[in-house]
């Protein structure tokens, strides 16, 4: 939050409770008064007054940068209201507010302001008194009149510690939202540095070598060549296949938007594109930055693994926070397969999906199981142990059925 966005807040705030003020003040006594039409039109000045400063601090909150300004206009408009109220409750209201309002602008630097002011609505107490004549009722409010004035600078004292609470308050929130956002480009390196190490890295690093025998294999080896050079060209296509395929798992972490959303989103985008209905009941669960991102991406592989193998007619995505876990799901009613004791098996047989997956799961300290067997459709369920529980739903969103 920037300073001067809070500071023109609590300023409008002071402004406001001064207008509230003059107003309860003003009420009580106008039946008191010998001409209560020239009270309501001292209310309307002090109205219109209050109304532009709030608009102008609300348009350009930075106007707070030229506090002495803004502190000499105000005073102005107090001693207008002064000259026409000819020393009334408004007046003593507005100096209440001008008192709180220098507080909040130049904190205990203000004092000297605090005394000018309460050494002019002493001033103005003792000639009101003065014009009142002697008397028993003028001896009782005597000393209530005269004091008056000094809480002037109690409203001003008051204003500072608000102030500095609320400067204190901005300085510890930009703290934790500095930390959190290094926290999290942390993780996002750590995550890129992993992406890129298992897939890109490793698939050039192979071409590389490949690349490396290749000129003595021209020479000895002819028919070797020819393969190996063929080898380099599919480990070129594959590397370009896993950057692209890096990318776009980058542009499926939409961190813009809640996770919950994010998923239905994906469950949309596949089932409009496989013509495959998706039942998705998703829960306001809202993970790591690292934490979702593996999500996602097994989500993705699981819907691709319905896709390509499992000749589904419908599929049920399911996201919901149990025991302290996220826990996801994918289940589909297609033909399934044997679950082997092992999943890393399963890459003996060419699929890598499962063996991926589980993978992930495993790099956020998490768990992927498989349920699955023959001519009875498949599960996969990912759980994820949640740092905070205390921020994350726990109440389902209802049931979406995507087509």
């Amino acid at each position: 939050m920037s300073r001067f966005v809070a500071y023109a807040a609590l300023c409008r705030a002071m402004l406001l409770g001064r207008l509230v003020l003059t107003y309860a003040a003003v009420g009580i006594g106008f039946r008191l008064v010998d001409d209560p039409w020239w009270t309501v039109v001292t209310l309307a000045v002090v109205t219109v007054i209050t109304v532009a400063q709030v608009t102008v601090l609300g348009r350009w909150p930075a106007v707070i940068r030229w506090r002495l300004c803004v502190l000499a206009v105000d005073a102005v408009l107090m001693i207008g209201v002064l000259v026409l109220t000819d020393g009334g409750l408004a007046y003593f209201c507005y100096a209440a507010g001008y008192a709180a309002l220098s507080g909040a602008l130049l904190g205990n630097h203000g004092l000297l302001l605090w005394i000018v002011n309460a050494g002019l609505g002493l001033a103005v107490a003792t000639r009101l008194l003065q014009a009142a004549g002697t008397g028993a009722a003028t001896s009782t409010v005597a000393p209530f009149v005269l004091a008056f004035p000094m809480i002037f600078v109690v409203c001003g004292i008051g204003a500072a510690v608000v102030t500095a609470t609320l400067a204190r308050y901005i300085d510890v929130s930009v703290a934790v939202v500095t930390s959190a956002q290094q926290s999290a480009a942390a993780s996002e390196r750590a995550r890129l540095a992993r992406e890129l190490h298992d897939s890109v890295a490793k698939t050039l690093r192979g071409v590389s070598f490949a690349a490396v025998a290749l000129p003595s294999l021209l020479r000895r080896q002819p028919d070797l060549a020819e393969q190996l050079a063929s080898t380099v060209s599919v480990g070129a296509d594959t590397a370009i296949r896993e950057a692209r395929d890096l990318l776009a798992g980058l542009r499926r972490d939409a961190l813009d938007r809640p996770f919950a959303e994010h998923v239905r989103q994906m469950c949309r985008d596949w089932s409009q594109r496989t013509r495959v209905p998706v039942r998705a009941e998703v829960a306001p669960v809202e993970p790591p930055v690292a934490v979702r991102y593996e999500l996602a991406q097994i989500l993705h592989e699981a819907l691709e693994n319905v896709a390509r193998h499992a000749h589904a007619r419908e599929v049920w995505v399911r996201l919901e926070r149990r025991d302290g876990h996220a826990v996801l799901t994918v289940r589909d009613d297609g033909r399934g397969f044997v679950v082997p004791d092992e999943l890393t098996t399963l890459s003996t047989a060419g699929s890598f999906g499962v063996v991926g997956m589980t993978e992930r799961a495993h790099a956020v300290g998490g768990t992927l199981r498989v349920e699955s067997s023959p001519g009875r459709g498949s599960a996969v369920v990912a759980r994820v142990r949640l740092p905070d529980p205390a921020q994350v739903g726990d109440v389902s969103s209802g049931m979406v059925v995507h087509r």
